[in-house]
């Protein structure tokens, strides 16, 4: 007996066709979006020098890094994110790219994190960016483009949260010690969305703060006002055509990671009610750090496995089990030639059109297999068919068959579309 393992390895996962359907339906969708805002393409290897990736992340996540000797003996690295390797892009072909670059770019990344359900060892990240610009249009088009491609993908009232990190220093800085930074009290200020101002309280006096200073702490930060450049950001947004009601300041929003400078995001589907399914921000002083040259820059990323699971909780994605429009059926050997020519002319129509793979079976069977594949259409080619120079559509859903022109099959094929 065989010793191959039947399986997949911890925290990586197959997609059968269904859920391999539905996550191109999301990923087509989001990129139409990413181009019509003028967004260019962008991939990079899976594998960098290790040495471009060690030491970019800390050292939590550094353990998380897949690193390895290759046969000709370099450390090498698989991809752990999508901004390190972005960094090396820009300082790598400075004098190619425009001055202000913006690309999407959607590739699986990889981490020795321990699997555990949500969390695998090898997902998707879904990223957009506008490098180069300080100005609040770049913001607002990263906004603006989050927004549409849910639009586009069918959610209906997308919420987007905002505030601006500079909002945060200025409340907070009065209440920063020798012991507890402002990073720190940020990301405590980051779990309101998720525990009560009580329970944030004490993590802040845990942490060093006086209870007196912790819950003043709270109040001066949940009565902050939007800076002058957020209102200009969110003003734009609005000209671009994003509904105002779907836009909110939120002063609490605090988008853990230190490295954001400015405006800071994030998204929430409520009828989905999973929690945030992405968000970003403006991050000026992260590629220089990351190694790169100094260029400033905002974007925003989605949870793309979040994305998927709104979209099929919601059921907009369409009919997943569906491969084909059509199946043409085989009527033996010596007329399989005419039901292939038919095939070709619905393909050439842009018909997506199956032809059943075994000449010597019965139509029961081939009727059968379309019903089991819920291929909603069946021609049939037969003899009296090829006589009459015409073809059978057969409805699998009414059953009713209705001889024709191939002409006009294909006419009522692109009509039900």
């Amino acid at each position: 007996m065989s010793n191959t393992p039947t399986q997949t390895l911890k925290g990586f996962r197959d997609f059968l066709p269904k859920e391999k359907r539905t996550r191109d339906f999301v990923s087509t969708k989001l990129k139409t979006v990413f181009e019509r805002f003028g967004f260019d393409p962008l991939e990079t290897p899976t594998l960098e020098y290790a040495s471009l990736l060690t030491g970019k992340y800390g050292n939590e996540a550094d353990k998380l890094l897949y690193t390895f000797t290759d046969s000709g003996d370099r450390e090498i690295g698989l991809r752990y994110d999508q901004t390190v390797p972005t960094a090396r892009i820009l300082a790598q072909y400075s004098q190619e790219l425009p001055k202000y670059f913006r690309r999407y770019q959607m590739q699986n990344v990889f981490r020795a994190d321990k699997p555990q359900k949500g969390r695998y060892r090898e997902f998707t990240q879904c990223d957009i960016d506008v490098f180069g610009s300080t100005d609040s249009v770049a913001d607002a088009e990263i906004i603006a483009c989050a927004y549409f491609s849910l639009a586009e993908l069918g959610f209906k009232a997308p919420q987007i949260v905002v505030n601006d990190r500079q909002v945060l220093f200025t409340a907070l800085k009065a209440f920063v010690t020798d012991s507890v930074d402002v990073f720190s009290i940020i990301q405590s200020v980051d779990k309101l969305d998720k525990k009560s101002e009580a329970d944030v309280v004490a993590e802040l006096v845990k942490k060093g703060l006086s209870q007196e200073d912790a819950t003043k702490c709270l109040q001066e930060i949940t009565s902050a006002e939007p800076t002058e450049s957020l209102k200009e950001i969110l003003s734009l947004v609005s000209s671009l055509g994003v509904p105002e009601d779907t836009v909110s300041f939120d002063p609490t929003i605090a988008r853990g990671l230190d490295y954001y400078t400015g405006m800071i995001f994030e998204i929430k589907i409520p009828e989905y009610g999973a929690g945030s399914i992405g968000g970003g921000g403006r991050y000026d002083e992260l590629i220089e750090k990351l190694g790169g040259t100094n260029v400033p820059a905002v974007g925003m990323s989605f949870g793309f496995d979040r994305l998927v699971e709104a979209v099929q909780a919601l059921s907009l994605d369409g009919d997943t089990e569906k491969s084909a429009q059509v199946l043409v059926t085989l009527f033996g050997a010596e007329l399989t030639p005419k039901s292939l020519e038919v095939a070709a002319q619905l393909r050439a129509s842009g018909i997506s059109t199956e032809v059943y793979p075994n000449q010597d079976e019965k139509l029961g069977k081939q009727f059968a297999y379309a019903d089991k594949r819920q291929i909603p259409q069946v021609i049939v080619v037969g003899p009296n068919e090829i006589k009459n120079k015409t073809v059978v559509l057969k409805s699998m859903e009414s059953g009713e068959q209705t001889e024709m022109t191939v002409d006009d099959a294909i006419r009522m094929l692109l009509d039900l579309q």
